[in-house]
């Protein structure tokens, strides 16, 4: 099966995308002292996600793609730690 021309026509990188908008919205209600800690931590695994499949669909083989869709599998689990 092909790939779709573009990455935002993925649903799991729509789902990712919606994914990281919601870790914004949820970790604006932490508090400030977090800022630098686990606000930026959440944040940025949520984005890593978006981001790894992204990067993947741009990849020439699917055996690259498969490797960055296990690097945006790491960020899912990071993100849930």
């Amino acid at each position: 099966m092909a790939r779709p021309k573009s990455y935002r026509d993925l649903i799991v990188w729509q789902k990712a995308m919606a994914l990281a908008r919601q870790a914004y919205a949820l970790t604006e209600s932490m508090p400030k002292r977090e800022a630098y800690g686990l606000t930026d931590q959440v944040r940025r695994s949520s984005v890593s996600v978006a981001s790894n499949i992204a990067e993947g669909h741009g990849r020439l083989t699917d055996l690259q793609f498969r490797h960055f869709l296990g690097n945006a599998r790491g960020s899912l689990y990071e993100m849930q730690t």
